[in-house]
């Protein structure tokens, strides 16, 4: 193996959720009684074609009822709605009653899944419980994706979800700032491929 002599020394920082960039979710269900609740999460990601995971703590209010009801929606928030975003993470629906309520925020239901929509979010993603894991180092929900739904004002001439239209928040761990998506920076599964040739 090839080592090249370190020339600028990285500073230790300790234990930290080193992960750059994390998505801001929106995580919604019913309640028995039909009420809304929405809580904000980071750590959530893909984690096969048709499903999400969601790290969160088996005490949310969310994920209790995420259990009960089977089903929930995920919806990517964004920098128009940046405030309420926040607001669902920093309020916990176990100890604010009328946590959705005071937004003013609207919810419908899905055609799809028994599960809030919010409306105000751009876009959208249906899930059906598919999976509770938990393990000594991990508790996590994992929905199967049955429909992903999107405002039109965030499509390109395709269809398809335009990140640059999209605007959506993207969570710094190192210093718990809000970010949105930019640029292009080049295309995936190409922008490596003259390598592949050598």
């Amino acid at each position: 193996m090839y080592f090249q002599e370190e020339t600028n020394m990285k500073k230790d920082l300790g234990v930290l959720q080193a992960v750059y960039p994390m998505p801001v979710l929106m995580v919604a269900a019913w309640d028995e009684q039909g009420k809304v609740n929405v809580m904000n999460a980071a750590w959530g990601m893909i984690c096969a074609m048709d499903k999400i995971a969601l790290f969160i703590d088996e005490e949310h209010k969310t994920t209790q009822n995420i259990l009960k009801a089977k089903a929930f929606t995920v919806a990517l928030a964004d920098r128009e709605h940046m405030d309420v975003a926040d607001f669902f993470g920093i309020a916990s629906g176990n100890k604010i009653d009328d946590k959705f309520e005071r937004t003013g925020y609207h919810a419908v239901k899905s055609a799809h899944v028994n599960a809030p929509i919010v409306e105000e979010f751009p876009v959208v993603m249906e899930c059906e419980l598919a999976e509770v894991v938990n393990t000594e180092n991990m508790y996590a929900i994992v929905g199967k994706i049955v429909n992903v739904a999107a405002e039109e004002k965030v499509l390109d001439e395709k269809g398809k979800v335009d990140p640059t239209k999209l605007n959506a928040l993207i969570f710094d761990q190192f210093a718990h700032g809000y970010y949105v998506t930019g640029e292009q920076a080049g295309k995936a599964w190409n922008a490596g491929a003259a390598l592949m040739k050598k």
